[in-house]
């Protein structure tokens, strides 16, 4: 298995040759965006240059100027909110759980979807360091936050081509269910 390949944000085109399934390790600052804050995005503009950038689906953890902890939302819920983001040039979603055909649709030649695991928020901010935040009037889980990543431990879900792991299993899945219907009958 050939390692990791590494990423700096802000991402090119480099990331149109990545496959899903690919690893990668990503590295410079992402910006930490769930429901409320693509909202905010989409009516007040989005606070950052979105050429190039990485969107990190999480409510991160900060204390005392730190990320505490900084594990991936479910991407599924910004499946209707992130057609802004990539036409304003964002090239890397990233979260758990995949997305919907409508994003995977949307990410064709411009962008892929990274995958971290759920449940390894303390390894995600052992990689990151805080350096600002935008709407932090929306509080601590909803503001938008500039963090710096060092070597973040990605998968490739869906990839610039269409590629998605996800919907891989969902179809396998479902074709076993179908199977063991078809025994059970």
């Amino acid at each position: 298995m050939k390692g990791p390949v590494h990423l700096k944000v802000p991402l090119g085109d480099d990331v149109l040759a990545l496959r899903a399934g690919d690893h990668v390790e990503l590295s410079g600052i992402v910006y930490t965006a769930r429901d409320e804050a693509h909202l905010r995005m989409m009516e007040d503009g989005i606070p950052f240059d979105p050429k190039g950038a990485a969107v990190y689906h999480c409510g991160p953890v900060i204390a005392d100027g730190r990320v505490i902890a900084a594990g991936p939302t479910t991407s599924a819920r910004m499946n209707n909110l992130s057609k802004f983001l990539l036409d304003a040039g964002v090239r890397a979603l990233i979260g758990k759980g995949g997305m919907g055909s409508t994003v995977r649709e949307q990410l064709k030649g411009r962008g892929v979807y990274l995958a971290f695991t759920g449940g390894a928020a303390a390894l995600a901010a052992s990689r990151m360091t805080l350096k600002g935040v935008y709407f932090e009037d929306l509080g601590m889980a909803e503001a938008v936050w500039i963090i710096e990543l060092d070597r973040l431990p990605l998968v490739v879900g869906i990839d610039s081509r269409g590629g998605d792991i996800f919907e891989k299993v969902r179809v396998k899945a479902k074709k076993e269910f179908e199977r063991l219907q078809r025994e059970k009958n």
